[in-house]
């Protein structure tokens, strides 16, 4: 595994966002929902995520989630993905939310 400096990692904007709106996703080729989380003064986005498998819609709503929002702006099918969703595939390759213990301000670095 490459090694990284500390400089590298403070680079990825990792922040603590809450779900507000989870919608279905039919155009994605994968099975994915739309998620509309609020990451306090960094503001309210959209992104898109492929965790169809261990949530549903009604069980994400208020969840904290972390998610990298300096990524470049990405095009899924007609939809924008303003920051990626972070999470672990499980053993059949399904993902996992990565998620804080207890609740933090949106917004909040991971460090």
């Amino acid at each position: 595994m490459e090694q990284i400096q500390w400089s590298d990692f403070e680079k990825v904007a990792l922040r603590a966002g809450t779900i507000l709106e989870v919608l279905d996703f039919p155009e994605a080729r994968k099975p994915a929902f739309k998620i509309k989380a609020d990451f306090g003064d960094l503001g309210v986005k959209w992104s898109s995520a492929q965790i169809t498998k261990h949530y549903t819609k009604s069980e994400l709503i208020g969840r904290q989630i972390i998610g990298v929002l300096n990524f470049p702006k990405k095009q899924i099918a007609n939809f924008s993905s303003e920051f990626l969703v972070t999470g672990f595939a499980d053993q059949d390759g399904h993902i996992v939310l990565a998620s804080v213990e207890r609740p933090v301000p949106n917004g909040s670095a991971l460090i």
